[in-house]
């Protein structure tokens, strides 16, 4: 099973939309997909589900088991700040150590509204990603300027932004 990771908590975000698409584009392979989308947390994950709390809580353990079920990752992550979401990396923390990333396969979309694309949150992401023992596909796929390029539908308007997702999912399928 392919898990998708939407990388924040944000309401109506792109990084869903995009996470929509590439389950989209996963089905035209064949390949079924579920989506682990942080805007589901619970709201005080931090002090409810974490540290010594860990285990206790049924809402963040069904987000957790979609994790550890995955045979493979795809973490679309949005840019906060020149990094990836705290939101994402909380989540992260919260998950068992290190069953639960470690020895899987990953895929990273990094997005922003600026144009270095997400290249800062992807570089931080797969260190900590490979710290956990997580490969991470070196086909990272960048998306400048999104807002400029996607629209409400979660459609890409930019063909060489379609071309990189379907490339990526390809090289992910043979990973």
């Amino acid at each position: 099973m392919i898990t998708i990771v939407v990388g924040t908590n944000r309401p109506e975000s792109r990084a869903r939309r995009v996470a929509d698409l590439y389950a989209r584009l996963l089905a035209e392979h064949g390949v079924e997909a579920q989506i682990l989308d942080l805007l589901e947390l619970p709201a005080d994950f931090t002090t409810s589900a974490l540290y010594n709390n860990a285990g206790r809580h049924d809402e963040f353990n069904a987000l957790a088991s979609l994790a550890a079920s995955a045979e493979k990752l795809v973490f679309i992550v949005p840019e906060y700040n020149c990094s990836f979401p705290g939101v994402l990396k909380a989540f992260i923390d919260g998950l068992p150590y290190p069953a639960g990333l470690g020895h899987k396969k990953a895929a990273l979309v990094g997005l922003s509204s600026g144009s270095q694309g997400g290249l800062l949150p992807l570089n931080h992401l797969t260190d900590v990603l490979m710290y956990l023992g997580t490969a991470v596909l070196p086909q990272r796929v960048r998306l400048p300027f999104i807002d400029k390029h996607l629209n409400a539908d979660g459609e890409l308007t930019e063909p060489f932004y379609q071309q990189l997702l379907r490339e990526q999912v390809e090289y992910l399928l043979r990973f």
